[in-house]
């Protein structure tokens, strides 16, 4: 149990969430499926990120190859303010590699935010299908199947689909960022 391995007791996991213990009692029972931000809020507690916990491997396996369905699904504040507009689904335990590869869907009217994004990485990708539209500081660039950038994510950087089919994209941030 995660809880466990931070050596944290219910009730200081609890204080320092600032969720009741009854929240953290419910959740490890599989009474309680908590929204993303709960689970984000008891995450901060122990602390470990989204990607993290759902990325957790049993261990000493070293795994080499995930199939689609195991592709592991990253929750953060750019998807919900897209309302799920947008999906991240990384390979494996970015924790466990200096590298983090996504692939990542953008709805129809996806964008990442008025708020440039900006973490201390590199960052690269492919589109598969679709167009999307890449700002990185005050460049606008218009990305279309075959077409791949690379750019220091120090930069100021925004990602929306103003189009109207969905985009698909391959990704590798490096270290990892979410």
């Amino acid at each position: 149990m995660v809880r466990e391995a931070a050596g944290l007791s219910q009730r200081e996991l609890a204080r320092r969430a600032g969720v009741t213990n009854g929240t953290i009692s419910l959740i490890e029972q599989n009474r309680n499926s908590p929204s993303v931000a709960s689970l984000r809020k008891v995450l901060e507690g122990i602390p470990m990120t989204l990607s993290q916990f759902f990325s957790q491997e049993i261990p000493g396996e070293e795994r080499i190859v995930f199939s689609q369905d195991e592709l592991i699904e990253i929750a953060c504040e750019i998807e919900r303010k897209s309302a799920g507009a947008i999906s991240y689904r990384q390979v494996g335990d970015a924790g466990k590699h200096q590298l983090q590869i996504l692939f990542e869907s953008y709805q129809p009217g996806a964008d990442t935010g008025r708020s440039m994004l900006q973490h201390d990485s590199h960052e690269g990708g492919i589109v598969i299908s679709g167009r999307f539209e890449l700002t990185v500081d005050d460049q606008k660039f218009i990305l279309g199947p075959g077409d791949s950038y690379l750019f220091d994510s120090r930069q100021a950087h925004r990602f929306r689909n103003p189009f109207d089919e969905p985009c698909t994209i391959v990704s590798a941030c490096t270290p990892p960022y979410l």
